[in-house]
C-alpha cells in the first residue's frame, strides 16, 4: 500500500510540473502573441497614414493639374491666331515614297522668314486735319464741294476739302536660313600662310574641351581676316555662336570673334498706291482757337445730317494741325 501510495503521488507530482510547464508555455507564447499583435496593429497604423498622406498628395496634384489645365486652355484662346486662308487650287503630281528625297531635319538650315509691310501715311501741314467717315459716300458727297463753312464761337471757317492721295506703300519679304553646321569666324590675324592656317583652325575648333566638335571642312580668307567652319554634327555651331568668342592656338593664344553663317534674300517686293475712300483732308484751318476746340467744331459740323455726314470719333481717326 505504501509502495503504490508513493507512485501515486510521484506520477501526480510529475503531471503537475507537467502542467505547470504548459501553464508557463502558453503565457510565454500569449505574451509573444500580444507583442505580434501590437507590432502588426502599429505597421498598420503606419501604412494607414501612409495611405492617407498619398491620398491628400493626389489630391492636391489633381487640383494642380486642374489649374494648370485651365491656364494652358486660357493661354491656348489668347495666343491662338484666326486668319482667313484663301482656297487654292492644288494639283498632286505624283506619289512621294518614303525615303525618296528625304534627309535628317537636324542638318537643315533654320529658315525664318520675315513680313515687312509700311503702312500708308499722309504728312500734314499747318493749318490741315484729317477726317474719316463710316461711309464712303459721305466723304464722295463732301469732295464735291469747293469749300465748307464750319462756325466756331467767335468766327466762321471756310475750309477747303480735298482727297488724298497715298504716298507708295512697300511690302516684302525677306528669307534668312541660319546654317546648323556651319559657324563664321573673324579677327583672324594674319601670322601663317592659308594652309598652316587652315590647320590650326581646324585644330583649334576640333577641341571638345572647349566647346568644339568633328570639323567637315574649313575655307579661310586671308585678305579679310575671316573663315567659315563646317562641323560634322549640328549643333556645334550654334553652342560656338552663342558665346560670341574663341580662343585660337596659333603662333601664340588669340581671341577670335564667331557669329552663325547665314544668308538671306529679298522676295515677294510689292509696291501699292491709291486714294483714300472714307478719308479726307481739310485745308485752310485758320488758328483761331486752341486745336481740341477746333477739333470739337468740325466733328460737330461734319456730324449734322444737313451736312452731309456721319463721321467716326475723332479720337480715334482725326488729327489737326
Amino acid at each position: 500500500m505504501v509502495l503504490e501510495k508513493l507512485e501515486e503521488d510521484e506520477a501526480k507530482k510529475k503531471a503537475q510540473q507537467e502542467m505547470m510547464a504548459y501553464v508557463q508555455k502558453q503565457e510565454s507564447c500569449q505574451k509573444q502573441f500580444c507583442q505580434q499583435l501590437d507590432i502588426v496593429q502599429e505597421e498598420i497604423q503606419r501604412l494607414s497614414k501612409h495611405k492617407q498622406d498619398i491620398l491628400d498628395k493626389l489630391k492636391i496634384c489633381k487640383a494642380e493639374l486642374e489649374a494648370k489645365r485651365a491656364e494652358t486652355s486660357k493661354l491656348k484662346h489668347k495666343f491662338k491666331i484666326y486668319a482667313q486662308i484663301p482656297n487654292t487650287d492644288v494639283k498632286f503630281l505624283a506619289r512621294f515614297k518614303e525615303g525618296e528625297g528625304w534627309r535628317d531635319d537636324s542638318c537643315k538650315s533654320i529658315r525664318g522668314v520675315f513680313t515687312i509691310s509700311q503702312r500708308a501715311a499722309v504728312l500734314l501741314q499747318g493749318g490741315q486735319a484729317l477726317l474719316t467717315f463710316e461711309e464712303e459716300k459721305v466723304a464722295h458727297q463732301i469732295l464735291k464741294l469747293t469749300s465748307c463753312r464750319v462756325s466756331c464761337e467767335s468766327t466762321t471757317l471756310d475750309v477747303k476739302p480735298k482727297g488724298i492721295a497715298l504716298e507708295t506703300a512697300v511690302k516684302f519679304e525677306v528669307q534668312v536660313d541660319v546654317s546648323r553646321k556651319e559657324l563664321k569666324v573673324f579677327n583672324i590675324p594674319p601670322s601663317l600662310p592659308e594652309e598652316r592656317m587652315k590647320d590650326r583652325l581646324e585644330i583649334s575648333f576640333s577641341r571638345p574641351t572647349r566647346g568644339g566638335g568633328e570639323v567637315e571642312n574649313v575655307n579661310y580668307n586671308g585678305n579679310t581676316g575671316t573663315g567659315i567652319i563646317t562641323f560634322l554634327k549640328p549643333g556645334v555651331a550654334w553652342r560656338l555662336a552663342m558665346k560670341g568668342g574663341y580662343k585660337l592656338n596659333l603662333e601664340s593664344e588669340v581671341n577670335v570673334m564667331v557669329r552663325p553663317a547665314y544668308e538671306y534674300k529679298l522676295e515677294r517686293f510689292q509696291t501699292s498706291c491709291g486714294l483714300s475712300k472714307r478719308t479726307i483732308l481739310l485745308q485752310d484751318i485758320d488758328d483761331v482757337e486752341d486745336e481740341e476746340d477746333l477739333q470739337d467744331h468740325l466733328e460737330i459740323h461734319f456730324q449734322k445730317p444737313n451736312n452731309a455726314a456721319t463721321k467716326d470719333p475723332p479720337s480715334q481717326q482725326d488729327s489737326l494741325l
